[in-house]
């Protein structure tokens, strides 16, 4: 039989006594713990490095959009700078963005509010009912 990592192992003699037995069990245990964890680095240097190629990708690609985003700002101020002064279509794009911002923020700490205290309330309430429950039982 060969290991995972290309080594023969020892063969157990067919008539071994239970305490070489026992040995070859305990070696053959560690082994497999030792190569199960091997395996788990591997896997899990495999995954980090691909979640960190993907997060550059998302960086990358957000960096991307704030420009593009920048570019079509400057298309709304120079169409409306046709209509009206530069400074007045600046002001009043850069006015819509700020409004936009608020909105934003005031939306994001309502939903920040809903989430504190970060404790799992009703977990915590269905913990200390089943300990009430067993406490019950344990005295009848």
């Amino acid at each position: 039989m060969a290991e995972p990592n290309g080594s023969a192992q020892p063969a157990v003699p067919a008539e071994a006594s239970a305490g070489e037995l026992v040995k070859h069990l305990t070696e053959q245990v560690s082994l497999l713990i030792r190569d199960e964890l091997k395996l788990a680095e591997y896997e899990m240097t495999r995954k980090a490095k691909r979640i960190g190629r993907g997060a550059g990708m998302f960086g990358g690609s957000g960096l991307v959009a704030l420009y593009g985003i920048g570019c079509l700002l400057a298309a709304a101020i120079i169409g409306l700078a046709s209509v009206l002064p530069a400074w007045a279509a600046a002001l009043i794009v850069g006015g819509a963005l700020l409004l936009i911002a608020g909105v934003a923020a005031l939306m994001g700490k309502s939903q920040v509010s809903k989430g504190v205290p970060p404790v799992p309330e009703q977990t915590v309430q269905s913990v200390k009912a089943d300990v009430e429950e067993i406490k019950e039982r344990a005295h009848r």
